[in-house]
């Protein structure tokens, strides 16, 4: 146990220790909460498989089933954290994930086109209040220094859940007919069901914050408060001083093409493989493979971004390497180089997330943090309705993919430029402002 000098005050390094100490509690359970929910918002592109030949869902069909999960989703981001704020992260992610493991559950018994929007679009709702929440609640933790590289172990479920769920959910598939239910039922059934069960331990691991947690030390509760209260350059407001903050508007734009990509990618994937010949079972190992690869990519862009204290390049080039993945998945003449290309999309894509959603707790931090975030979180959103739509629609029209990577490739590379450009004008505002401070 470290203990504190006299006065209470912690020396940076011991400072580091605490921080290290609440990362070892939280960061593996809150990556279990989020490996669960990745799995019950993508598990729809493996149950496609068989499922749209069951129900004879057209490409144009699932794509849009598999995007109005994100017009709920949206809709009910700052909502949701709103209510985080007033009752607690822990009575909050509690009911959370009780409402949505019963609705993914739910999906097993859609008969047709309505049904499948209705569930999808409910569970968008149940789930909106998750990520942003998590995301801001590593805020109220960790400071700036260590966000990005927090995250991203945090973060590390996205591809874990490909690595987990992608080879379950092909093996799910295979016992179609088990007691009169297709195999598509079971995925969602088996995948759906234990998140509800997970949700009463989020009552015993999750405090709302450092002051509630019974395994810190009341020195170590004011060490984790005085660190973030030194945090320079955040300003504090509510809800609104965010959502009216043109830097995060701008971060909020950029992520369009995040989400488009992400979700994109994410939905489509499996059919994508599948449609090269690969079997159900195969094409979850292919799929496990390519996340396999992002999560060495998370990691290490996380831990560069707060090493270098930097965020815009690290998430620039993340986005530009994805576009080029996607450019290369759209233009392949054979299987091997289009799995590379899709690959280096998967990885790009999702090793951006943590420096991404790090940028607004550099200048903003409480309500104000959140509601950035929520905005964020938002417009990727509305990409990920839009992309998973869209491709359906491309994919029945002209018998490939490729012009639906082509246009994930282009929505990265505007993204891209306009987090650079964010970025630059900051720096710049920040360089004529620090005259000014010094003077005064």
């Amino acid at each position: 146990m470290v203990k504190a000098p006299a006065g209470g005050a912690y020396p940076m390094n011991e400072q580091d220790a605490v921080f290290a100490k609440c990362a070892w509690r939280l960061i593996p359970f809150m990556g279990l909460l989020y490996l669960a929910n990745y799995i019950d918002r993508t598990n729809a592109g493996f149950a496609a498989l068989t499922m749209n030949k069951d129900l004879s869902f057209s490409p144009t069909v699932f794509g849009f089933g598999a995007g109005v999960f994100f017009v709920g989703y949206l809709l009910f981001q700052v909502p949701a954290n709103i209510v985080l704020g007033r009752v607690g992260a822990r009575r909050w992610i509690f009911t959370i994930l009780l409402i949505w493991g019963a609705i993914s559950a739910a999906t097993a018994f859609v008969q047709g086109p309505y049904g499948f929007y209705v569930l999808r679009f409910l569970l968008g709702i149940a789930e909106a209040g998750f990520f942003p929440g998590m995301i801001f609640y590593l805020t109220l933790w960790f400071p700036q220094a260590f966000r990005a590289r927090f995250a991203a172990g945090f973060i590390c479920a996205i591809p874990l859940s490909g690595v987990v769920g992608a080879p379950l959910s092909g093996l799910i598939l295979g016992i179609d007919g088990f007691l009169g239910l297709h195999g598509w039922q079971w995925l969602f059934l088996i995948e759906g069901l234990p998140v509800s069960l997970l949700a009463f331990a989020v009552l015993n691991y999750l405090p709302d914050g450092p002051r509630e947690a019974a395994w810190l030390t009341p020195a170590e509760k004011t060490a984790i408060a005085t660190r973030l209260a030194g945090d320079a350059g955040a300003e504090d407001g509510d809800l609104w001083h965010a959502l009216r903050d043109p830097r995060v508007v701008v971060l909020a734009l950029a992520g369009f093409g995040e989400g488009s990509a992400l979700y994109g990618t994410g939905l489509w994937l499996p059919q994508i493989v599948g449609a090269m010949g690969f079997s159900n079972f195969a094409t979850g190992l292919v799929v496990a493979l390519a996340y396999t690869v992002s999560v060495g990519a998370i990691v290490g862009l996380g831990y560069s971004s707060d090493r270098r204290g930097e965020r815009f390049w690290h998430v620039a080039l993340a986005w530009l390497l994805a576009a080029a993945g996607c450019a290369i998945a759209s233009l392949a003449g054979n299987n091997l180089v289009a799995l590379i290309g899709l690959t280096l999309a998967v990885a790009g894509i999702q090793s951006s997330i943590s420096p991404y959603f790090a940028v607004p707790s550099t200048f903003l931090k409480g309500a104000a943090a959140a509601g950035g975030i929520a905005l964020m979180n938002t417009m990727a959103s509305l990409g990920g309705f839009v992309a998973p739509t869209l491709i359906g629609i491309l994919r029945e029209q002209s018998g490939n993919y490729a012009s639906g990577m082509a246009m994930l490739a282009f929505e990265l590379i505007v993204g891209a430029f306009i987090i650079l450009a964010l970025g630059r004008a900051m720096t710049s505002r920040a360089a004529i402002a620090r005259p000014e401070t010094s003077a005064g």
